[in-house]
Protein backbone atom coordinates (compact mmCIF):
# COMPACT_ATOMS: atom_id res chain seq x y z
CA UNK A 1 0.00 0.00 0.00
CA UNK A 2 1.55 3.28 -1.11
CA UNK A 3 1.65 6.29 1.17
CA UNK A 4 0.14 9.65 0.36
CA UNK A 5 2.27 11.76 -1.96
CA UNK A 6 2.51 14.77 0.34
CA UNK A 7 4.68 16.63 -2.14
CA UNK A 8 1.92 16.51 -4.74
CA UNK A 9 -0.70 17.47 -2.15
CA UNK A 10 1.36 20.45 -1.02
CA UNK A 11 1.97 21.51 -4.62
CA UNK A 12 -1.72 21.46 -5.53
CA UNK A 13 -2.65 23.18 -2.28
CA UNK A 14 -0.32 26.11 -2.93
CA UNK A 15 -1.35 26.37 -6.59
CA UNK A 16 -4.99 26.73 -5.63
CA UNK A 17 -4.36 28.86 -2.53
CA UNK A 18 -2.50 31.43 -4.64
CA UNK A 19 -4.42 30.91 -7.88
CA UNK A 20 -7.17 32.60 -9.83
CA UNK A 21 -10.12 31.47 -7.71
CA UNK A 22 -8.42 32.58 -4.51
CA UNK A 23 -7.76 36.04 -5.99
CA UNK A 24 -11.37 36.37 -7.20
CA UNK A 25 -12.79 35.34 -3.82
CA UNK A 26 -10.41 37.69 -2.02
CA UNK A 27 -11.52 40.69 -4.11
CA UNK A 28 -15.21 39.88 -3.63
CA UNK A 29 -14.70 39.38 0.12
CA UNK A 30 -12.88 42.73 0.39
CA UNK A 31 -15.98 44.36 -1.08
CA UNK A 32 -18.18 42.38 1.30
CA UNK A 33 -15.97 43.52 4.16
CA UNK A 34 -16.67 47.11 3.13
CA UNK A 35 -20.39 46.35 3.20
CA UNK A 36 -20.68 44.40 6.43
CA UNK A 37 -17.39 44.79 8.24
CA UNK A 38 -17.35 48.58 8.17
CA UNK A 39 -20.80 49.83 7.11
CA UNK A 40 -22.85 47.10 8.78
CA UNK A 41 -24.77 46.31 5.57
CA UNK A 42 -26.02 42.72 5.53
CA UNK A 43 -25.44 41.95 1.86
CA UNK A 44 -26.38 38.42 0.82
CA UNK A 45 -26.16 39.18 -2.89
CA UNK A 46 -22.48 39.81 -3.56
CA UNK A 47 -22.70 37.25 -6.37
CA UNK A 48 -25.00 39.71 -8.14
CA UNK A 49 -22.32 42.40 -8.11
CA UNK A 50 -19.77 39.87 -9.37
CA UNK A 51 -22.14 38.92 -12.18
CA UNK A 52 -22.79 42.56 -13.07
CA UNK A 53 -19.08 43.26 -13.43
CA UNK A 54 -18.46 40.18 -15.55
CA UNK A 55 -21.47 40.66 -17.81
CA UNK A 56 -20.97 44.41 -18.11
CA UNK A 57 -17.41 43.90 -19.32
CA UNK A 58 -18.23 40.90 -21.51
CA UNK A 59 -21.25 42.49 -23.21
CA UNK A 60 -19.35 45.71 -23.85
CA UNK A 61 -16.73 43.80 -25.85
CA UNK A 62 -18.85 40.99 -27.30
CA UNK A 63 -21.95 42.93 -28.29
CA UNK A 64 -20.93 46.57 -28.52
CA UNK A 65 -17.34 46.24 -29.69
CA UNK A 66 -15.93 48.63 -27.10
CA UNK A 67 -12.18 48.68 -26.31
CA UNK A 68 -10.88 47.09 -23.14
CA UNK A 69 -10.75 50.21 -20.97
CA UNK A 70 -14.33 51.14 -21.88
CA UNK A 71 -15.42 47.56 -21.17
CA UNK A 72 -13.92 47.78 -17.67
CA UNK A 73 -15.77 51.06 -17.10
CA UNK A 74 -18.99 49.38 -18.25
CA UNK A 75 -18.44 46.59 -15.74
CA UNK A 76 -18.04 49.22 -13.03
CA UNK A 77 -21.16 51.10 -14.18
CA UNK A 78 -23.22 47.91 -14.17
CA UNK A 79 -22.12 47.31 -10.56
CA UNK A 80 -22.89 50.89 -9.54
CA UNK A 81 -26.33 50.70 -11.14
CA UNK A 82 -27.05 47.44 -9.33
CA UNK A 83 -26.01 49.00 -6.00
CA UNK A 84 -28.26 52.01 -6.55
CA UNK A 85 -31.23 49.83 -7.49
CA UNK A 86 -30.72 47.76 -4.33
CA UNK A 87 -29.98 50.65 -2.01
CA UNK A 88 -32.71 53.12 -2.92
CA UNK A 89 -35.63 51.09 -1.54
CA UNK A 90 -33.84 49.37 1.34
CA UNK A 91 -31.13 51.45 3.01
CA UNK A 92 -33.66 53.52 4.96
CA UNK A 93 -35.08 50.31 6.43
CA UNK A 94 -33.71 47.69 8.82
CA UNK A 95 -30.69 45.62 7.81
CA UNK A 96 -32.73 42.44 7.31
CA UNK A 97 -34.62 44.08 4.43
CA UNK A 98 -31.36 44.62 2.60
CA UNK A 99 -30.44 40.97 3.18
CA UNK A 100 -33.74 39.79 1.70
CA UNK A 101 -33.56 42.14 -1.28
CA UNK A 102 -29.92 41.40 -2.13
CA UNK A 103 -30.22 37.63 -2.12
CA UNK A 104 -33.35 37.83 -4.27
CA UNK A 105 -31.87 40.42 -6.62
CA UNK A 106 -28.70 38.39 -7.17
CA UNK A 107 -30.78 35.36 -8.10
CA UNK A 108 -32.89 37.50 -10.45
CA UNK A 109 -29.70 38.65 -12.19
CA UNK A 110 -28.62 35.04 -12.71
CA UNK A 111 -32.01 33.95 -14.03
CA UNK A 112 -32.32 36.94 -16.35
CA UNK A 113 -28.80 36.35 -17.69
CA UNK A 114 -29.57 32.73 -18.55
CA UNK A 115 -33.08 33.39 -19.91
CA UNK A 116 -33.89 32.96 -23.59
CA UNK A 117 -35.45 36.43 -23.74
CA UNK A 118 -32.01 38.08 -23.59
CA UNK A 119 -30.12 35.37 -25.43
CA UNK A 120 -28.98 37.80 -28.13
CA UNK A 121 -27.21 39.86 -25.45
CA UNK A 122 -26.15 37.44 -22.71
CA UNK A 123 -26.09 34.21 -24.77
CA UNK A 124 -28.42 32.64 -22.20
CA UNK A 125 -27.33 29.42 -20.52
CA UNK A 126 -24.47 29.10 -23.01
CA UNK A 127 -22.77 32.16 -21.51
CA UNK A 128 -20.47 34.75 -23.06
CA UNK A 129 -17.40 33.21 -24.69
CA UNK A 130 -16.23 35.57 -27.42
CA UNK A 131 -14.84 38.60 -25.63
CA UNK A 132 -11.40 37.55 -24.43
CA UNK A 133 -9.39 38.42 -27.56
CA UNK A 134 -8.83 42.14 -26.83
CA UNK A 135 -7.73 41.34 -23.27
CA UNK A 136 -5.26 38.68 -24.38
CA UNK A 137 -3.59 41.29 -26.61
CA UNK A 138 -2.38 43.00 -23.41
CA UNK A 139 -0.93 39.77 -22.03
CA UNK A 140 2.87 40.15 -21.79
CA UNK A 141 3.31 36.43 -21.01
CA UNK A 142 3.68 33.64 -23.54
CA UNK A 143 0.40 31.63 -23.46
CA UNK A 144 2.22 28.34 -24.09
CA UNK A 145 4.85 28.91 -21.39
CA UNK A 146 4.55 28.49 -17.61
CA UNK A 147 5.32 31.13 -15.00
CA UNK A 148 5.50 31.22 -11.24
CA UNK A 149 7.71 30.60 -8.25
CA UNK A 150 9.11 27.19 -7.27
CA UNK A 151 6.52 24.56 -8.18
CA UNK A 152 3.61 27.04 -8.11
CA UNK A 153 3.35 27.42 -11.88
CA UNK A 154 0.58 28.64 -14.18
CA UNK A 155 0.13 28.85 -17.94
CA UNK A 156 0.71 32.28 -19.47
CA UNK A 157 -2.94 33.31 -19.84
CA UNK A 158 -3.86 32.08 -16.36
CA UNK A 159 -0.78 33.72 -14.86
CA UNK A 160 -1.81 37.01 -16.48
CA UNK A 161 -5.21 36.83 -14.77
CA UNK A 162 -3.63 35.77 -11.46
CA UNK A 163 -1.27 38.77 -11.53
CA UNK A 164 -4.18 41.11 -12.30
CA UNK A 165 -6.27 39.53 -9.56
CA UNK A 166 -3.76 39.75 -6.74
CA UNK A 167 -2.68 43.23 -7.84
CA UNK A 168 -6.29 44.40 -7.61
CA UNK A 169 -6.70 42.65 -4.26
CA UNK A 170 -3.66 44.50 -2.88
CA UNK A 171 -4.91 47.77 -4.37
CA UNK A 172 -8.37 47.35 -2.84
CA UNK A 173 -6.86 46.53 0.55
CA UNK A 174 -4.89 49.77 0.34
CA UNK A 175 -7.97 51.74 -0.74
CA UNK A 176 -10.01 50.22 2.09
CA UNK A 177 -7.26 51.04 4.58
CA UNK A 178 -7.11 54.67 3.47
CA UNK A 179 -10.89 55.05 3.39
CA UNK A 180 -11.46 53.56 6.83
CA UNK A 181 -8.76 55.74 8.38
CA UNK A 182 -10.26 58.86 6.78
CA UNK A 183 -13.08 60.99 8.24
CA UNK A 184 -15.45 59.20 5.86
CA UNK A 185 -14.47 55.84 7.30
CA UNK A 186 -14.91 57.02 10.86
CA UNK A 187 -18.44 58.20 10.04
CA UNK A 188 -19.27 54.87 8.36
CA UNK A 189 -18.06 52.94 11.40
CA UNK A 190 -20.02 55.25 13.68
CA UNK A 191 -23.16 54.52 11.66
CA UNK A 192 -22.43 50.82 11.93
CA UNK A 193 -22.20 51.03 15.69
CA UNK A 194 -25.13 53.37 16.36
CA UNK A 195 -26.99 54.88 13.43
CA UNK A 196 -29.30 56.96 15.62
CA UNK A 197 -26.37 58.58 17.39
CA UNK A 198 -24.70 59.37 14.06
CA UNK A 199 -27.90 60.95 12.79
CA UNK A 200 -28.18 62.98 15.98
CA UNK A 201 -24.75 64.44 15.17
CA UNK A 202 -26.02 65.59 11.77
CA UNK A 203 -24.61 62.77 9.62
CA UNK A 204 -26.67 61.58 6.64
CA UNK A 205 -26.59 57.85 7.33
CA UNK A 206 -28.45 56.98 4.14
CA UNK A 207 -25.91 58.75 1.95
CA UNK A 208 -22.92 57.16 3.66
CA UNK A 209 -24.45 53.67 3.50
CA UNK A 210 -25.20 54.13 -0.20
CA UNK A 211 -21.60 55.16 -0.82
CA UNK A 212 -20.32 52.10 1.05
CA UNK A 213 -22.69 49.84 -0.89
CA UNK A 214 -21.45 51.26 -4.19
CA UNK A 215 -17.75 50.99 -3.25
CA UNK A 216 -18.05 47.38 -2.08
CA UNK A 217 -20.23 46.55 -5.08
CA UNK A 218 -17.67 47.89 -7.54
CA UNK A 219 -15.02 45.74 -5.85
CA UNK A 220 -17.31 42.77 -6.34
CA UNK A 221 -17.71 43.76 -9.99
CA UNK A 222 -13.95 43.69 -10.43
CA UNK A 223 -13.91 40.17 -8.97
CA UNK A 224 -16.29 39.15 -11.77
CA UNK A 225 -14.13 40.81 -14.40
CA UNK A 226 -10.98 39.05 -13.18
CA UNK A 227 -12.80 35.71 -13.17
CA UNK A 228 -14.04 36.32 -16.72
CA UNK A 229 -10.56 37.24 -17.96
CA UNK A 230 -8.99 34.19 -16.32
CA UNK A 231 -11.58 31.67 -17.50
CA UNK A 232 -12.37 33.37 -20.85
CA UNK A 233 -16.06 32.82 -20.24
CA UNK A 234 -19.01 34.21 -18.27
CA UNK A 235 -21.39 31.44 -17.20
CA UNK A 236 -24.65 32.47 -15.47
CA UNK A 237 -24.89 29.43 -13.21
CA UNK A 238 -21.53 30.31 -11.65
CA UNK A 239 -23.26 33.25 -9.93
CA UNK A 240 -25.67 31.20 -7.83
CA UNK A 241 -26.61 32.02 -4.25
CA UNK A 242 -23.99 29.56 -2.95
CA UNK A 243 -21.25 31.79 -4.34
CA UNK A 244 -22.20 34.63 -2.01
CA UNK A 245 -22.06 32.33 1.00
CA UNK A 246 -18.59 31.19 -0.03
CA UNK A 247 -17.59 34.86 0.00
CA UNK A 248 -19.06 35.15 3.48
CA UNK A 249 -17.13 32.07 4.54
CA UNK A 250 -13.88 33.62 3.30
CA UNK A 251 -14.67 36.89 5.09
CA UNK A 252 -15.59 35.27 8.40
CA UNK A 253 -12.66 32.85 8.22
CA UNK A 254 -10.17 35.69 7.82
CA UNK A 255 -11.86 38.07 10.21
CA UNK A 256 -14.66 40.58 9.73
CA UNK A 257 -13.66 44.22 10.03
CA UNK A 258 -9.94 43.60 9.43
CA UNK A 259 -8.61 45.26 6.27
CA UNK A 260 -6.33 42.50 4.97
CA UNK A 261 -8.18 39.52 6.49
CA UNK A 262 -10.22 38.67 3.34
CA UNK A 263 -6.98 37.88 1.50
CA UNK A 264 -5.84 35.58 4.30
CA UNK A 265 -9.30 34.01 4.48
CA UNK A 266 -9.35 33.27 0.74
CA UNK A 267 -5.89 31.71 0.79
CA UNK A 268 -6.80 29.57 3.81
CA UNK A 269 -10.15 28.54 2.33
CA UNK A 270 -8.78 27.40 -1.03
CA UNK A 271 -5.75 25.84 0.58
CA UNK A 272 -7.88 23.85 3.02
CA UNK A 273 -10.43 22.48 0.54
CA UNK A 274 -7.67 21.57 -1.93
CA UNK A 275 -5.64 19.85 0.78
CA UNK A 276 -8.64 17.81 1.94
CA UNK A 277 -9.65 16.94 -1.61
CA UNK A 278 -6.25 15.71 -2.79
CA UNK A 279 -5.47 13.91 0.46
CA UNK A 280 -8.83 12.16 0.40
CA UNK A 281 -8.47 11.09 -3.23
CA UNK A 282 -5.06 9.59 -2.59
CA UNK A 283 -6.30 7.75 0.49
CA UNK A 284 -9.08 6.23 -1.61
CA UNK A 285 -6.82 5.45 -4.59
CA UNK A 286 -4.21 3.81 -2.34
CA UNK A 287 -6.78 1.67 -0.54
CA UNK A 288 -6.46 3.33 2.86
CA UNK A 289 -10.15 4.25 2.59
CA UNK A 290 -12.18 1.45 0.99
CA UNK A 291 -14.43 2.33 -1.94
CA UNK A 292 -17.31 0.65 -0.09
CA UNK A 293 -17.07 3.50 2.41
CA UNK A 294 -16.29 6.35 0.07
CA UNK A 295 -15.20 6.83 -3.54
CA UNK A 296 -13.26 9.66 -5.17
CA UNK A 297 -16.42 11.34 -6.43
CA UNK A 298 -17.66 11.77 -2.86
CA UNK A 299 -14.44 13.43 -1.75
CA UNK A 300 -15.54 16.68 -3.44
CA UNK A 301 -18.49 16.86 -1.07
CA UNK A 302 -16.55 15.73 1.99
CA UNK A 303 -14.18 18.68 1.63
CA UNK A 304 -17.09 21.08 2.17
CA UNK A 305 -18.15 19.09 5.22
CA UNK A 306 -14.68 19.52 6.68
CA UNK A 307 -14.61 23.26 5.92
CA UNK A 308 -18.14 23.66 7.31
CA UNK A 309 -17.21 21.84 10.50
CA UNK A 310 -14.07 23.94 10.89
CA UNK A 311 -16.12 27.11 10.40
CA UNK A 312 -18.67 25.98 13.00
CA UNK A 313 -15.88 25.43 15.53
CA UNK A 314 -14.41 28.80 14.61
CA UNK A 315 -17.71 30.56 15.28
CA UNK A 316 -17.94 28.88 18.68
CA UNK A 317 -14.41 29.55 19.90
CA UNK A 318 -13.38 32.60 17.86
CA UNK A 319 -16.45 34.29 16.32
CA UNK A 320 -14.45 37.28 15.13
CA UNK A 321 -12.46 35.08 12.73
CA UNK A 322 -8.85 33.94 12.81
CA UNK A 323 -7.37 37.42 12.46
CA UNK A 324 -10.39 39.45 13.59
CA UNK A 325 -10.76 41.57 16.69
CA UNK A 326 -13.63 41.37 19.18
CA UNK A 327 -13.25 45.08 19.88
CA UNK A 328 -13.53 45.96 16.20
CA UNK A 329 -16.27 43.53 15.26
CA UNK A 330 -18.67 42.30 17.95
CA UNK A 331 -20.54 39.75 15.86
CA UNK A 332 -22.76 38.66 18.73
CA UNK A 333 -24.11 42.21 18.99
CA UNK A 334 -25.26 42.38 15.35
Amino acid sequence: MESVDWGFVLEQTLIQALGLNAAVYAIAAIGLNMHFGYAGLLNFGQAGFVAMGAYGMGIAVNQWGYPVWVAVLMGMLFSVGFAVLLGLPTLRLRADYLAIVTIAAAEIVRLVARSTALRDITRGAEGLNEFIGPFREFNPFNPSATYGIWFVQYRGNTFFAVVIGWTLAALFVLITYLLIRSPWGRVVKAIREDELAARALGKNAYRFKMQALIIGGVMGGFAGMVDAIGKATVQPDFFGAALTFFFWLVLILGGVGRVWAPIAGSILYWGLITFVQNTGRQLVDNGVIRTTIMDTNQIDQIRFWVVGGALALLMVYRPQGIFGSREEMALDAR
